[in-house]
Parts: C-alpha cells; sequence; structure tokens
C-alpha cells in the first residue's frame, strides 16, 4: 500500500498528489486559470512537448516559435494572447530547467493524453521543427526519443515523419550528394 492509498487516494485519482509533477506545466496552468484545469493541463503540457522539440538544438527560432503559438491556437483552444503566454512560458521553462523537466512534461502529457493524441502531438512537433524548412537530425531525434516516451509504435512514427520528408536535413544533403 502506498502512502497515498493510506492517505485516501486511490491509484486513479486525478486530485492525488504526483510524486514528480512537471513544476513547468504546473506555472503553465496557473496562467491558464480561464481553461477547465483538466484542459489546461493537457495545453500546458503539449506546449511543454513542443518547447523540448523546437529546442533540441538549442534555440527556438522565430517561425517555431509562431509554429507554436498557432497549434495551441488551433489544437489548444486558446486565443492569440494565450497562446502566445504558453507559448514563451513553455520556451523560457525549457531553457531554464532543461532535460529533467522535459521528461517529466512529457510524461505527464502521456499520463493525460485522450487516445490519438500522441499521434497528433508527433506531427504537431514535426511541423514546428520543420517551420523554419528543416527539421535537423538533432530534432529528429528528440522526437523520436518523445514518441518512444509516448508509447508510439515505430511504424507510427515512421509513418508520420514521412509526411515532413522533404523539410529533413538528413534526406537534403543526401540529395544535394547526388545532384552535385
Amino acid at each position: 500500500m502506498s502512502i497515498f492509498e493510506w492517505l485516501g487516494f486511490s491509484s486513479n485519482d486525478n486530485n492525488a498528489p504526483s510524486v514528480q509533477e512537471s513544476s513547468a506545466v504546473n506555472d503553465i496552468v496557473v496562467r491558464l486559470k480561464h481553461l477547465d484545469p483538466g484542459r489546461a493541463r493537457w495545453v500546458a503540457a503539449f506546449a511543454m512537448v513542443m518547447a523540448r522539440a523546437a529546442r533540441a538544438d538549442f534555440e527556438i527560432s522565430g517561425e517555431e516559435f509562431q509554429a507554436m503559438e498557432r497549434i495551441l491556437r488551433e489544437y489548444g483552444g486558446l486565443d492569440a494572447e494565450q497562446s502566445t503566454l504558453a507559448a514563451e512560458m513553455a520556451a523560457h521553462r525549457n531553457q531554464l530547467l532543461g532535460a529533467s523537466e522535459d521528461y517529466l512534461a512529457t510524461r505527464e502529457f502521456r499520463k493525460i493524453a485522450a487516445e490519438g493524441d500522441s499521434q497528433k502531438v508527433l506531427h504537431c512537433l514535426f511541423a514546428v521543427s520543420a517551420a523554419d524548412d528543416s527539421i535537423s537530425l538533432v530534432e529528429e531525434e528528440e522526437i523520436r526519443q518523445v514518441a518512444n516516451e509516448l508509447g508510439v509504435e515505430h511504424a507510427e512514427f515512421n509513418a508520420i515523419r514521412a509526411r515532413f520528408r522533404d523539410k529533413r536535413e538528413i534526406l537534403k544533403k543526401t540529395a544535394r550528394k547526388t545532384d552535385g
């Protein structure tokens, strides 16, 4: 019996404290108080996972940031001001807190994601990384790691990645070598 069960929290109780919640996700949730708390947590975790992929090469380009804002409006249901706020907070916390927070946010997203959300988020990660017209190898590998953490099958990952074939840096280099 865990301490949480002893205290009366069931293992599937959404109000049970999590030993390793993402502090960055919590910070964003507080700022998205106009949303239902469950929806705010989903959006915050989603924003953090996007920032993780965008910053895999140690910078988030202007195009990548704008893609994050647009995707947060489309998939998160945020208005322009709130999508900018969520994107800025996710980018800043990613830079400040780094890899351990990335892992916690991804794990939190997996825990709260509905069926099909993991595949949708991978598509969004590739879209954000491709926003500057190139998906670097390090960005691609970060997205692969996220896919593994989300439990996405390798074949599904490959199918999603194939939609961005023309943006993959590694394939662009191969094409230049065969052309030259």
